[in-house]
């Protein structure tokens, strides 16, 4: 007969996720997912919120970039052309044409503007966006 091994001897050491000793556990706890689910949801409560004033930038630089490549003769006709504008872009009511800084610099018109936006959060906090642009 032949002699039993080692290996035949023993029992075989439980391997697997459920093995006798904790092995480093991995995951999230509750109060993780809480702060990530919050802060993720703050963030696109913000994100939501100001989109719209970002775009509003944006579409205001378009009509003064269009408007100082037409290069008005003078400042009242550009501030005209701006309030035309406007009143095709219904997204733009933060400035007017009188909010417009109208200047020439090497004989081409520069057109500038500057405005705050106020975007209320919740309750007595607000948030502040100083935006200011000029034609290109």
């Amino acid at each position: 007969m032949s002699m039993p091994s080692e290996r035949q001897g023993r029992a075989a050491a439980p391997s697997g996720p459920l093995s006798g000793r904790r092995a480093g556990q991995r995951g999230i706890t509750l109060f993780g997912l809480m702060f990530w689910v919050i802060l993720i949801g703050f963030g696109a409560y913000m994100l939501v919120r100001t989109l719209p004033t970002v775009s509003e930038y944006y579409t205001i630089q378009k009509a003064v970039d269009a408007i100082a490549r037409a290069q008005p003769a003078t400042v009242p006709e550009a501030r005209q052309a701006f309030e035309r504008q406007k009143e095709l872009e219904y997204s733009i009511s933060s400035i007017t044409g009188k909010d417009l800084l109208i200047t020439k610099e090497s004989d081409k018109v520069v057109i500038a503007f500057a405005y705050d936006k106020v975007i209320p959060v919740m309750g007595p906090v607000y948030l502040l966006i100083k935006y200011e642009g000029r034609s290109k």
